[in-house]
Parts: C-alpha cells; sequence; structure tokens
C-alpha cells in the first residue's frame, strides 16, 4: 500500500516527500513549455483596438483645445468601460497633452467576470528571504495563503519555512519560523520552526475571526496554530504527531495525519483538513480533538457518499462557505466535491479521472491540475488550476467558467481575463471585497486579482512644468505597469518608461528643452 501510495504522489506533491523515497529536488515539476511569444503579441485584438479608438479621438479633440492658454481637464464618457482622462496646458511656450487610457473590457465567451490581476508583492523568478515592499520582498515556492477581515495576507512560504504577512499595500514582513532552517519547534515568532529536511512547508493557511492563523505543517504531519500576542506570535502544535505519518483519530498528539495539505476554519473554530496522504477530510475541534469527516484513510476512489461511504484521491485544497458546506479540490480526480453540513459528498464539476482544461457545467468541465480553494458569499468556488496555469470558477449551480489566464502558457504577465499569466497557482484566498489573492508558486509573487468592472482607470495628476522640464503623477490601482509615451506630432509614439504604480501618487518627470511641443499619454502596460 505505501509503495502505490508513494507512485501516485510521485506526480505532484511538492511539499512532502515520505521515509521511503529517495531524498529529491522539491521543486514543482513543471510541464513543458509551449509559448515564448513577447507579453505585446499576446494582447487580446479587443484590447488593441480599444486603443486605436482612443487615438483617433485624441487627435480630433487635440485641433480644438491646444489653442487654450489654461489648464483644461476633458473628460471623456464611459463607453466599452474605456475611460480616457485628457488634461491639455499651455503654459511658457510648451503644449503638452497628457492621457490615461484604461482598456479593462476583452469579451471573452469562456470567462464570466474577468478578473483584472496584477503583483502585489514578490519578484519574478527570483527566490529569497527579503521582507520589504512590493518587488523588493522575496518568496521560496510560496504555496498557501489566507486573508483577515483587515485585507492583511498571510503566505505560507513553502521553501523558507516560513509564514509571512502582506498588507494591503504590499509590504512583507516574516511572522513566524526562520528562513532556511526546518523543524518542529514551538515557540514564539522566530524561535517556532516549520517543514523537515524531506518536505517543504508549510502548505497550507486558514485565519479566523480573532486573528489566529491554522497550519497546515505538511512535511511534519502536523496541524499548527498562531496565536497573536502583542505585536509578536506564538506557535503550538495543536494536533498530530511530528514527523509520524498515520490515520489514527484522537486528541492532539495522539492523533495522526499523512501530508496534510491545506486547512479551512469555521465560525465556531472547528479546523478542516485536506489529509492529501490518507484521502480523507478530517475536523479538528478547538481543543484538538480530531476525527475523520469524509472517505476512508488509505481507500482512494470517486464515489460519492456520506462519511465514510465517500472516496476521495488526493484532497488537496479545502474551503469553506457561508452555510458550513465543504469544497474540496480533489486532485488525482480532477474535480471539485462538496460535502453538506450532514456529510453528504457530492461531485460539483469535472469527471472523475478525466484530465483536461475545458469549461462547460458538470462533468463537461476539465480541470488539469487542481490546487487550492475559496469561496464568496454568493456561493461561487474560486479554484487555482495549476496545470492549465489558470484561475476557474465555479458557480453553485456547478458552471465552471476561467476567470484568468490562458490554459497551458505559463508567464507573469498582469492583465485582464486571457492576458493575465500565472505559473503554477497554488493558493487562492478572497477578501470582503471578492478581490482575489494567489500564491503564484513557480513566479515566487503573490498576485491580487479584481474583477475587472471594479478597476479604476489610472488618474493622471496636474502637471508641473519648470524650466525644460515636465512633470506629473500618477495614482492607480497598486501592482498595475502603466507605459509612459511621448509624441512631437500625435501620430509617432514611443516609449519613455513604464511605471510600476504602488501606494499614493506615482510621479514622473521628463526634460522637454529640445522640443517645441511635446505631447505625453499613459496607458495600461
Amino acid at each position: 500500500m505505501i509503495q502505490r501510495n508513494e507512485m501516485r504522489r510521485s506526480r505532484r506533491d511538492p511539499f512532502k516527500f515520505k521515509p521511503d523515497r529517495p531524498k529529491t529536488s522539491l521543486k514543482r515539476f513543471k510541464k513543458a513549455r509551449a509559448s515564448t511569444r513577447p507579453i505585446a503579441e499576446c494582447l487580446p485584438e479587443q484590447q488593441k483596438s480599444a486603443f486605436c479608438v482612443a487615438e483617433t479621438r485624441q487627435k480630433t479633440l487635440t485641433k480644438q483645445a491646444l489653442f487654450l492658454t489654461n489648464a483644461v481637464i476633458w473628460r471623456l464618457p464611459r463607453q466599452n468601460k474605456m475611460m480616457s482622462h485628457w488634461l491639455i496646458s499651455r503654459l511658457t511656450g510648451v503644449s503638452l497633452l497628457l492621457v490615461s487610457l484604461s482598456c479593462v473590457s476583452f469579451g471573452q465567451t469562456n470567462l464570466s467576470t474577468p478578473y483584472t490581476f496584477t503583483t502585489l508583492c514578490g519578484s519574478v523568478g527570483q527566490r529569497g528571504t527579503n521582507d520589504g515592499t512590493a518587488s523588493a520582498a522575496q518568496f521560496y515556492l510560496p504555496a498557501g495563503v489566507a486573508v483577515d477581515s483587515a485585507g492583511n495576507v498571510y503566505v505560507a512560504d513553502g521553501g523558507n519555512f516560513t509564514v509571512r504577512k502582506v498588507t494591503p499595500l504590499g509590504a512583507v514582513t516574516t511572522l513566524a519560523g526562520l528562513a532556511g532552517s526546518f523543524g518542529t519547534n514551538d515557540g514564539l515568532g522566530s524561535s517556532a520552526r516549520f517543514g523537515s529536511d524531506v518536505g517543504m512547508s508549510p502548505s497550507g493557511l486558514a485565519v479566523d475571526g480573532a486573528s489566529n492563523i491554522y497550519v497546515a505543517d505538511s512535511a511534519n504531519e502536523t496541524i499548527r496554530k498562531m496565536t497573536p500576542v502583542g505585536t509578536n506570535w506564538m506557535v503550538t502544535t495543536l494536533a498530530g504527531q511530528p514527523d509520524k505519518y498515520g490515520s489514527a483519530d484522537g486528541s492532539n498528539g495522539a492523533a495522526q495525519f499523512w501530508g496534510p495539505s491545506a486547512v479551512a476554519v469555521d465560525n465556531s473554530g472547528n479546523i478542516y483538513v485536506a489529509d492529501s496522504g490518507n484521502d480523507t477530510i478530517r475536523k479538528v475541534t478547538p481543543a484538538g480533538v480530531v476525527s475523520t469527516w469524509a472517505g476512508l484513510a488509505g481507500s482512494p476512489g470517486t464515489n460519492d457518499g456520506i462519511g465514510g461511504a465517500a472516496r476521495f484521491n488526493f484532497p488537496f485544497g479545502i474551503a469553506l462557505d457561508t452555510a458550513s458546506n465543504i469544497y474540496v479540490a480533489d486532485a488525482f480526480n480532477y474535480t471539485i466535491r462538496k460535502i453538506t453540513p450532514d456529510g453528504t459528498v457530492s461531485t460539483l464539476a469535472g469527471s472523475p479521472g478525466v484530465q483536461g482544461h475545458a469549461d462547460g457545467t458538470g462533468s463537461a468541465a476539465r480541470f488539469n491540475d487542481l490546487g487550492g480553494l475559496a469561496v464568496d458569499v454568493a456561493g461561487n468556488v474560486f479554484v487555482t488550476d495549476s496545470g492549465s496555469k489558470t484561475i476557474r470558477e465555479v458557480n453553485p449551480q456547478g458552471v465552471v467558467s476561467t476567470l484568468a489566464g490562458l490554459a497551458l502558457n505559463y508567464g507573469s504577465a498582469d492583465g485582464t481575463g486571457l492576458a493575465a499569466r500565472f505559473d503554477n497557482p497554488a493558493g487562492v484566498a478572497l477578501d470582503a471585497a471578492t478581490n482575489a489573492y494567489v500564491a503564484d508558486y513557480d513566479n515566487e509573487t503573490i498576485r491580487k486579482g479584481y474583477p475587472a468592472s471594479t478597476v479604476p482607470a489610472p488618474d493622471v495628476q496636474p502637471p508641473g512644468l519648470s524650466p525644460g522640464q515636465f512633470g506629473f503623477g500618477i495614482t492607480g490601482l497598486p501592482g498595475l505597469a502603466v507605459d509612459i509615451e511621448s509624441s512631437i506630432d500625435l501620430t509617432h509614439w514611443q516609449i519613455l518608461s513604464t511605471v510600476l504604480l504602488v501606494g499614493g501618487t506615482n510621479y514622473f518627470a521628463n526634460a522637454t528643452s529640445n522640443m517645441n511641443s511635446q505631447f505625453f499619454r499613459a496607458h495600461l502596460h
């Protein structure tokens, strides 16, 4: 039985390596890379068309407006979800035009509500341990994420054996564990340890209403609890025996797990665990009493049913809705399962054992390599389809759509819908505004997604003029990339720079002494 299970897990488990398996690389196996086109060539045709329309309008209005001697703001009406801001100024003999464009409507038929994704923090492809803000911070294969009521994001930074915190403005700090140092120690802050010499951990997180954090310490076979103590965090072991895997129910250290991958917590403080190696869903009470909620240890399968009559095959992600229904990413069955409060298990979407990428309803949908789950207040399930490099949504009726990413096309590009790119997205969490946070595992970043209809255009601030120099400010969502372009004739444009927006106002300045007139525009990258 152990040998058969080890063969199953060799396909995908980036966090666990059992004692009888030879140590090997901890990096997730990557599928063949199929796309090498530049990002600009990957943009949807709809976005390019919207941008050209904006240029035509610009030329028409400019002929009338350049004769003005004082600053005037022109605002075009919103059409096709495209907002244009115009600022025209003629001062000190220099004519200046500033345009800010945001094109956020692509109209793909396979998208439910497209999401615009930005990079909240981390540096693409740069592994490390640095705390800092936005791209100054570094991660090492971040696996799980959770978000609290204040919009703070908690990250299971598996490769660093730490738990990190990200503020809404992208400032990253390390709450517990010590980067590069694995172990089982409980303790305060950096004196605590996660993970082992044969497995990356932690892998999954959940946060309750009192800001306690629950941690799936998969490599140590335990469920940990982090409690805020002033400005620090106390780590304790709630259930499981460190480094001893098994399936025993019981209290605290008498219970056993086998590679618990993910956790979810209900309003009563009960923790539900995706016990991947045992092919079961476990329940842990606030006092640490462990029971098997659904599935049968050591018996993988596809059966729906009640409690122990149901079967799973490497459940990897887990989430709860407001009615206490449990949703499970059943990884090796390529399905999304639902467990009602009475323990009844059903298959919501996907076809057991059939791998692929297809939107559709119920068993007509296909998933490639399921990762994390999150559920919004309407009962829509957000799923990271790691193998397809996409973010999927399953509505309460089992209708599956793709929110962001292009199937089997890896990358790191920010963008809306099909224009966004991911590289093995793992955990996902939602805040109260249904913004999505994704642990972009192989990009070493944390991504933030907004429903496209809520994304405001970058806004330009009144310019400042001084001899030989022109400057202006841009405000917008943190993480958006904005191209600044310049022209002397409103026909030929050149990119001067790309600005990655951070919180507050982002300033841009450029010398204009060699031109009688110069025009500037800013639009989403």
